[in-house]
């Protein structure tokens, strides 16, 4: 079952305090993009990060004492933990938040490459949007918002990938495929970076590298996502049925400025998953993966070699090659898509070898780059002169006037995939062939009778007592979009579950 999507901690500051106070920010971020008063609405009971895709539990994590240390300081604001969170479900069914520290826009569900780029660069316009509100409220242009993934000074903030899969797939089977790949996944969907860093040692200059994400990767596995972040993380939160589905959730991915990036980043992992799913993932396994992935990102020339297990040493073109070849074999001519993300995998492997110069404005890591180093010429300066760390972060800014990627594509240098219009429908709808856009419909009529909202579910107030919509295991586009029509045509939710219900039991 094809389904993926993309969750995006944006980085936020005011340029007109001395001390930030990112909670707040984020808060009167998300609150800006409301015309009314917040309601709380979303249900929070089915998530727990607690639960591991290794087939146990683990009684505690990292993040759960940094969450108690949030409460103490959090405690003398004058808000609650719900109305800081401030958790909006969208029009287009995208779910927009603060995460504590962070503004965040999880996408809806899609089922092809097109919609999610759309879905994506929607979130870009509305956290921008948010801003230019909270701006005039503040008299002037302070807030400012970054796609990326680091602050230079030792926090890394996240750009998750997350995809159905059968639980069919053993985990051990898709982390035994999955690893190599993700590891040198950056080569291609890395966002590049200005030097080195750790939370412990803040920002070090000196060179440049693939991956914004790469110097925060602490171990191979794990369910942690803020300390220890692990190169595939072992959450088992499905968001769907149990008992038929899993959701992979990728920490490990840059925030992508470039909309070739985000397609190939996103398609060529479904691709390798269709191939472990169908056995036929390249036999590949890493010595060292966290050594890797670092030794990878820290050698943009791509000529370095990581150890396999068996004692090969392959470079991370060479590891791409093997899956692409891979999936060549295995799918080619299943659908448009897939021979469009084989032709181009193919394409960019070989450019980044012969002529880089021709996936500027395609990825992220080279544009940039390209953009830096004109700059270095013109200013004669070196990669350990700390001016460049300012413009790499002014790269990902997603005001339209100030951000150096979207300047270079209002020239018509970056490679797009969707048009304005697709990205302004976006924002007002979700995908019509998935729960996304079901969600987003649910919210565009019937907001006012909605008591919580999940992923899987809507539960509606209205009639002598609460009426559910599960969306658990809806995931066909014929049923999809029949409900959908069902609830457009219904007067109300009662009369919408209704007739969903019945026509459900007939097919039984």
């Amino acid at each position: 079952m094809r389904l993926f999507g993309i969750e995006t901690e944006y980085g936020i500051t005011r340029d007109d305090v001395d001390e930030v106070d990112p909670v707040v920010e984020s808060m009167e971020l998300v609150r800006a993009h409301l015309e009314a008063s917040f309601e709380r609405r979303w249900d929070y009971a089915s998530e727990d990060p607690h639960e591991d895709a290794r087939g146990f539990r683990v009684s505690g994590l990292q993040q759960d004492k940094e969450e108690d240390e949030f409460a103490e300081v959090d405690a003398h604001r004058p808000f609650s933990f719900h109305e800081m969170k401030s958790d909006l479900v969208l029009p287009n069914g995208a779910r927009f938040y603060n995460d504590h520290t962070h503004p965040e826009y999880s996408s809806p569900e899609c089922r092809t490459l097109r919609d999610l780029v759309a879905q994506d660069r929607a979130g870009e316009r509305i956290v921008f949007r948010a801003a230019e509100r909270r701006n005039r409220v503040l008299g002037g242009d302070h807030v400012r918002l970054y796609k990326n993934n680091t602050d230079f000074h030792g926090h890394s903030y996240g750009c998750h990938d997350n995809y159905l899969v059968s639980r069919g797939i053993p985990f051990s089977t898709l982390a035994a495929g999955l690893v190599p790949f993700l590891v040198s996944r950056q080569v291609i969907a890395g966002a590049g970076k200005v030097g080195t860093e750790a939370q412990e040692s803040g920002h070090v200059p000196g060179l440049y590298q693939l991956s914004q994400r790469a110097d925060f990767m602490e171990t191979e596995l794990g369910v942690d996502t803020m300390h220890d972040r692990p190169i595939l993380n072992t959450r088992d939160e499905p968001h769907a049925d149990r008992q038929k589905y899993r959701r992979l959730h990728l920490i490990i991915g840059d925030a992508n400025m470039c909309e070739y990036a985000t397609a190939l980043k996103v398609g060529t992992t479904r691709l390798v998953l269709d191939l472990i799913g169908r056995g036929a993932a390249p036999d590949l396994i890493l010595d060292q993966p966290v050594v890797a992935v670092k030794q990878v990102s820290r050698d943009p020339d791509l000529k370095v070699t990581v150890k396999l297990q068996n004692g090969r040493r392959l470079s991370a073109l060479e590891i791409q090659q093997c899956y692409y070849e891979s999936a060549q074999q295995t799918l080619a001519g299943t659908d448009e898509e897939t021979d469009w993300l084989l032709k181009e995998w193919r394409e960019v492997l070989h450019l980044l070898t012969q002529d880089r110069s021709q996936l500027v404005g395609k990825l992220d890591w080279v544009t940039k780059q390209w953009l830096l180093e004109t700059f270095m010429r013109e200013e004669r300066i070196g990669w350990d002169d700390p001016w460049l760390a300012s413009l790499d972060l002014e790269y990902h800014n997603v005001n339209p006037e100030q951000g150096l990627y979207l300047g270079l594509e209002a020239e018509g240098k970056g490679w797009r995939i969707t048009t304005d219009e697709m990205i302004e429908e976006a924002i007002q709808n979700g995908p019509s062939d998935t729960r996304g856009g079901l969600r987003g419909l649910c919210v565009q009529r019937f907001a006012d009778q909605i008591k919580s909202i999940q992923w899987e579910h809507i539960q509606f107030t209205g009639g002598l007592r609460l009426q559910t919509l599960n969306m658990g295991d809806l995931f066909t586009p014929s049923a999809v979009q029949r409900c959908a029509q069902l609830f457009q045509q219904a007067s109300s939710p009662t009369d919408a579950l209704t007739a969903w219900n019945n026509e459900r039991d007939k097919q039984v």
